[in-house]
């Protein structure tokens, strides 16, 4: 085995084949050279690398970003969205309206209609119709917290990544308007009512038999993380579920059941379907727990009954109050077109017959759950290992320290906003220099090109303002 060679989580349903083969720096640098920034990315990319310095995050200085009536919050419709929409989620809109506007009115703002997402928009024609440019977040112009209520096909995911390099963005799509009234009540019953969930957290690790991407991420992520979080917040009861305990029975019993925290991490195989498969929509991200023999052990048609998807998720769990993090493949959405760059300068390929949210989280939400963490696209292991360095991990702590002390979601992931500016300013520049005879590091530009990726497919399904209530 190489030990240069890059492992990527996911697992193609249908044929039980990995999403994608174990790839050589080399050819990972191949597709590296074909990515190229906009100007208005690489300026608000660098912009964010410099402010990542200061003792602040994306709001303008002396704004305290933990208070909703200093920072601001706000929601954007498409310009045609459905009033019955709006009015599923009166009852989280009024109640975050008054949070927001008790120094100043207009840190509550509804886009919607004419002020609404228009179709093709950049972030920065965005923000530059409501009076907002490149730089440190003024929620006096457009708020710090923004929710994205609509579907990726309508609303992309690159908008989202855009806008979350300085914002604290979160997205919520639901089938039916049933499912945003019950997640608007969720979250304002979590905020106000007398429920509280108890300090406990679960690491859920998924270890295949000779499967070096779960291998890694539960040797080099969940145990580390394990340890770390038990020092760093001691109050908290750290609940370790590795390798032969990481079951699709025992997932179940952390999704709903009798041993639902208040955070939940998992680190696995996302699912993964062809465009054309019935089981896309339904299926896709959905979490793939150690039932799975592995590769040596198992050829073919992975079963449901090998991993944990929305179907699973049935109409008595209580998922009130939870904040869950997936590692996983798809494991918030999928776009329409392979964000896998280029593919060494050919056209993106459709993968969807549409860009959708994965429905695990969708139905998560729909259940009582504040918030899910995850991938859109593939996760990739340099999310926690970086080239011969090991083990980097600070990210991954200090976004769960701030969910585990209180914080707003959207503001803990600031820690992986930062990570990716900087990898894509620093990728822009080592690929500059290779255009003009650098001869590079294979290995190093490869690392740093699937770690920006990597960074960049972190997004929220949920409101970003959410946090934690807890005993």
């Amino acid at each position: 085995m190489n030990p240069e060679t890059l492992y990527f989580n996911g697992i193609n349903g249908t044929s039980g084949d990995y999403l994608l083969s174990p790839m050589t720096p080399e050819e990972i640098v191949r597709i590296a050279l074909g990515e190229e920034l906009s100007p208005d990315q690489l300026n608000e990319l660098k912009w964010r690398k410099f402010q990542a310095t200061a003792a602040h995050f994306g709001v303008k200085y002396g704004v305290d970003p933990t208070s909703l009536a200093e920072a601001g919050w706000g929601v954007i419709f498409t310009h045609d969205a459905d009033p019955a929409i709006r009015q599923a989620l009166s009852e989280l809109l009024d109640y975050r309206r008054a949070q927001a506007t008790s120094i100043k009115e207009q840190r509550y703002r509804e886009f919607a209609a004419a002020d609404g997402y228009h179709p093709g928009e950049s972030k920065q024609k965005f923000l530059s119709r409501h009076g907002a440019g490149p730089g440190a977040v003024d929620p006096d112009k457009v708020p710090y917290y923004l929710l994205i209520v609509g579907d990726p096909e309508t609303v992309p995911y690159s908008f989202q990544y855009q806008l979350d390099v300085a914002y604290a963005v979160g997205r919520i799509h639901f089938e039916t308007t049933e499912e945003y009234r019950k997640y608007a009540r969720s979250v304002v019953e979590a905020e106000t009512k007398a429920f509280l969930r108890p300090r406990a957290a679960a690491f859920f690790g998924v270890r295949n038999q000779a499967d070096r991407a779960t291998q890694l991420s539960a040797d080099h992520l969940i145990k580390p993380l394990i340890q770390k979080m038990s020092e760093t917040v001691p109050e908290w009861k750290i609940q370790d579920i590795l390798a032969e305990d990481a079951t699709k029975a025992r997932l179940g019993r952390l999704m709903g059941g009798d041993e639902t925290p208040a955070l939940l991490f998992t680190a696995s195989h996302g699912m993964g379907f062809p465009k054309d498969s019935p089981l896309q929509l339904s299926h896709q991200g959905a979490i793939l727990c150690q039932d799975w023999p592995g590769p040596l052990k198992h050829r073919g048609v992975i079963p449901s009954e090998f991993y944990f998807s929305a179907d699973d998720v049935k109409e008595g769990n209580d998922l009130s109050g939870l904040i869950s993090f997936h590692f996983a493949c798809f494991g918030a959405g999928t776009p329409r077109l392979d964000d896998f760059a280029h593919m060494a300068f050919r056209e993106r390929a459709e993968i969807a017959p549409h860009a959708f949210v994965a429905r695990l989280p969708q139905r998560m939400l729909g259940h009582g759950a504040l918030a899910v963490v995850g991938h859109v696209e593939r996760a990739w292991g340099c999310s926690f290992m970086w080239e011969r360095a090991g083990e980097q991990l600070a990210v991954f702590e200090s976004a769960l320290c701030q969910l585990m002390n209180g914080l707003p979601v959207g503001l803990a992931m600031e820690y992986f906003n930062e990570r990716y500016a900087e990898l894509s300013s620093d990728l822009n520049v080592e690929l500059e220099e290779v255009k003009f005879g650098k001869i590079p590091n294979n290995l190093e530009l490869a690392g740093m090109w699937t770690a920006n990726n990597d960074a960049r497919s972190y997004i929220i399904i949920g409101d970003p303002a959410v946090r934690l209530n807890l005993r």
